[in-house]
């Protein structure tokens, strides 16, 4: 099965009402009584496979027809890094050594992002002004059912209600300064994360499933039709499951969750072919680029780069003497 939401198209009678529901073959057909995906993530994937044969028969409305917009309204966005290949050819560029640290391999690290700035399939990233813009090829795990605290990877296993492309667009040059405050990328990630085309049941991948629980698709991504990088996603650190079971402990996974896989490695972004080639090729993206992220099984994600948001100017710190201390206000 696959979950979308859509609009009509710019200009059309019914533009700005967002529909939401299943696309089969070439059509999209609602969900029955006016669910929402939310609703039906919140109910679970048996409860997804009812509603499916209530509509499968009906006519809907050509797929071709519609604006498809991100697939779900995220809870929350955990983007994690579990591809070794990727963070040591990103490290050389965002961190100015290639190196994968002892840490890593101890436990599958993440930090959340901005569930307010996502983007659709065919959306223009409007990014900061950024030299350095890069995209981010990813598959990212739904979260559906019940969710929950302190899961095991097989009680994870269950709570992935399915699967869509993610495609987490970056400014290096304001990552790398960000982080080496040691607390992560701020506004270099915080500008726009791209989903879709749909959410393709966990179920309809199970075939691709290999023995260790890794999903073994095939995903690449091409910038202005020339592809730049091709990966499988079983070459992750660990598989979904424990990506979310990780998410869980001390914490709670709910219905809505996004949990990125990270990029892929083999050129999964242009940061890791920068890295490793020690110059800027492929160049940092530009307006009027176009990013075509494809992954087997799930299909094709497009994101177009628009033109640049300059911000406000902020001063510096204000640089304070550790010697002062606080006058009391004397009462009159």
């Amino acid at each position: 099965m696959r979950i979308a939401r859509w609009t009509a198209p710019t200009g059309a009678v019914a533009e700005g009402f967002v529909a939401e529901g299943f696309v089969i073959g070439d059509r999209v057909i609602p969900f029955p009584d006016g669910l929402t995906v939310a609703d039906v993530l919140a109910r679970g994937l048996d409860e997804a496979h009812r509603l499916f044969a209530t509509v499968r028969d009906e006519g809907g409305a050509p797929l071709a027809g519609v604006r498809l917009l991100a697939p779900l309204v995220p809870a929350a966005i955990r983007d994690f890094v579990a591809f070794e290949e990727h963070v040591e050819g990103v490290s050389a560029s965002v961190d100015g050594k290639s190196e994968v640290v002892p840490e890593w391999y101890q436990a599958p690290t993440f930090y959340f992002t901005n569930p307010h700035t996502v983007l659709g399939p065919g959306e223009a990233v409007r990014p900061p002004v950024t030299a350095r813009l890069d995209f981010e090829l990813e598959v990212a795990a739904v979260v559906g059912g019940a969710g929950g605290a302190n899961l095991t990877a097989a009680d994870a296993a269950s709570a992935i209600f399915g699967y869509t492309i993610m495609n987490d667009w970056s400014a290096r040059d304001l990552q790398s300064r960000e982080m080496k405050v040691r607390l992560g990328p701020a506004k270099g990630k915080d500008f726009g994360t791209s989903l879709g085309p749909w959410i393709v049941t966990a179920d309809e991948l199970e075939p691709y499933l290999d023995d260790d629980g890794f999903l073994a698709v095939r995903a690449e991504v091409f910038v202005n039709d020339e592809r730049i990088g091709h990966d499988l996603v079983s070459n992750m650190g660990w598989p979904f499951p424990e990506l979310i079971a990780y998410a869980s402990r001390n914490s709670r996974v709910v219905p809505g969750d996004v949990l990125g896989s990270g990029t892929t490695g083999n050129g999964g972004c242009l940061a890791e072919l920068w890295g490793r080639r020690g110059e800027l090729t492929p160049p940092p993206l530009t307006e009027g680029d176009t990013v075509r992220m494809v992954v087997e099984g799930i299909g094709e994600l497009l994101g177009p780069v628009g033109a640049a948001v300059p911000a406000p100017e902020l001063p510096a710190a204000r640089v304070r003497s550790r010697a002062r201390t606080r006058q009391e206000r004397v009462a009159l």
